[in-house]
């Protein structure tokens, strides 16, 4: 190990993790070995004694040389600090929830609401949560069970959008069904002016 790691020494004073870190054509920081300073090199009549020495600083090159590499690979094989910008609102398409002739054939204004909240939802999956923090002065527009809406107005006259478990009250005007629902889309993200003229169709 040691023979070949100071064969591909380049200049006087390299450190055996920096010959290490050349030849795997590593980038890291600096990583401090402490190298011996001499190694002897006994003949066959050298002194037991000394031989078993050098056998020690040999050991001993080899193990932080050893630690070297390890270290190095491990620096390595951490992932790179890469910071991603990550949408915090699902891309949704909302012109795909409008269909005209679908929503000519829905029963009133409450029919066309619940036709649009039950496409949007559907559109928007986990992200239709954000409706909950839709309320008025004193009530909710917006729960996850019938009796919560009954619990905030016994007149609210709840429906399930669709079969998603969320409830909508529905016994308020045309005017105001618009108006929470731009409200909705504008929450999930849908521009305000589309949102106005997307509620236009209820």
């Amino acid at each position: 190990m040691y023979r070949f790691i100071a064969s591909k020494t380049e200049r006087i004073g390299e450190s055996a993790s920096d010959i290490l870190r050349r030849l795997l054509h590593l980038s890291v920081e600096t990583v401090e070995v402490d190298l011996p300073k001499a190694i002897s090199e006994p003949s066959l009549e050298a002194d037991p004694a000394e031989a078993a020495e050098a056998e020690t600083q040999r050991n001993a090159l080899f193990n932080q040389a050893k630690a070297a590499v390890e270290k190095v690979m491990a620096v390595q094989a951490q992932p790179e600090d890469v910071t991603h910008t990550v949408d915090a609102v699902t891309e949704i398409d909302f012109k795909s929830i409008v269909n005209e002739h679908l929503l000519a054939q829905q029963k009133g204004a409450v029919g066309r609401f619940m036709w649009l909240l039950a496409n949007l939802q559907a559109a928007t999956g986990s992200d239709f949560n954000k409706v909950l923090d839709i309320q008025g002065k004193g009530r909710l527009y917006f729960a996850r069970s019938k009796q919560a809406l009954l619990d905030s107005s016994q007149s609210s006259n709840p429906k399930e959008i669709g079969a998603s478990g969320f409830w909508v009250t529905t016994n308020n005007n045309t005017a105001k069904k618009q108006n929470i629902f731009t409200e909705v889309l504008e929450h999930l993200g849908c521009d305000s002016e589309y949102a106005r003229t997307i509620a236009e169709y209820i």
